[in-house]
Formats: C-alpha cells, structure tokens, sequence
C-alpha cells in the first residue's frame, strides 16, 4: 500500500508540475524498469548473503521511486523546454535533450550507486540493516539509468508528436 501511494503522489506532483496528464504517465514508465533492477540487485545479493525482504529493503523501493523519475524527468522536460522555446522539431528536440541530459544523469546515477556500495560491500556491525536498502538501489538505479534512456526519448517523442500537434490545431483555430 505504501508503494501505491508513492506512486500515486509521484505522479499527482509532476501532473501539477508539467500542467498534463500524459507526460507523468511517461514518465512514470521507469518505475516498473526501477522495479525490475531493485529484484535482480536484491536477488543478486541473496545469491551471497541471504536479506529478507523487510521493512528496510521495501523502504529502498520507496526512495527507489523518488530518484528514478528524476532522469525521465530531465529528458522529457528538456524536450518541452526545445519544443516550446526554441522552436524545435519534436525529433530534434528529444535528441537534442537526450543528448544534454546524459551527462547529469549518468553523473546522479554513479554517485548515487557509489555512495550505496560501502552499505552493501563492506561488512560491519549493522550493516546487515541497510544491506538490503542499498541492493535495492543499486539495481534499480543501475538498470534504470540504461533503460530509461533506451525507452523514455522514442516513447516521449510519440505521445508529444500527438499532443503537440493536437495543441497547435487548437491555438490554429482558436486564432482564426
């Protein structure tokens, strides 16, 4: 249940934020890719040390959902910002956002898993609380950053080629 609320209110704000309905949903769409890599990381885990699935590591679940919209959100508002502003065609604005975006994504992306090994590598006394957590992240912010790169741009290209020129028909006729 708490999983679903997240999600719900991860997708409520950045409704709010980008004033639509269908880009979250977008967007949304690397949360199950997050999913996926956070159940390989912790599998990938139980492979050598054996880590329930507790509180702790349904709580990376949770912050796993928090940081992997942030990359489908860089790109898709990057898009916006060239289509709207400067001009550009829906293609050459994905590509063009993709291509700025990679490097900051790539850069939270490492750090963040970087910062996550000493939980799950290094033993120690109570490292067994947030062993977990830390697999959990690190799978799905591994898999999520490649992923979301392969799927997020061509799927955003689509629904934006639809909605921007449904958008544009409409300030046509409402000029005319």
């Amino acid at each position: 249940l708490d999983l679903i609320i997240a999600i719900v209110i991860v997708y409520l704000v950045m409704a709010v934020l980008f004033e639509n309905f269908i880009y979250p949903t977008v967007i949304m769409l690397s949360v199950p890719i997050a999913t996926a890599g956070g159940v390989f990381g912790l599998a990938l885990l139980n492979l050598y040390r054996f880590q329930p699935l507790d509180m702790l590591t349904m709580l990376g679940f949770v912050i796993l959902i928090g940081i992997v919209v942030n990359n489908a959100i860089l790109l898709v508002h990057q898009s916006l910002y060239h289509i709207r502003t400067d001009n550009m065609d829906i293609q050459a604005a994905v590509m063009e956002a993709t291509r700025n975006r990679i490097r900051p994504i790539f850069m939270s992306t490492l750090t963040s898993v970087f910062g996550m090994c000493p939980l799950v590598l290094i033993p120690g006394a109570g490292s067994e609380l947030y062993r977990g957590l830390g697999s959990v992240v690190i799978g799905g912010l591994s898999l999520s950053a490649i992923l979301t790169l392969a799927i997020i741009p061509p799927l955003f290209a689509i629904v934006a080629g639809m909605l921007e020129r449904s958008t544009s028909k409409k300030n046509i006729i409402q000029s005319t």
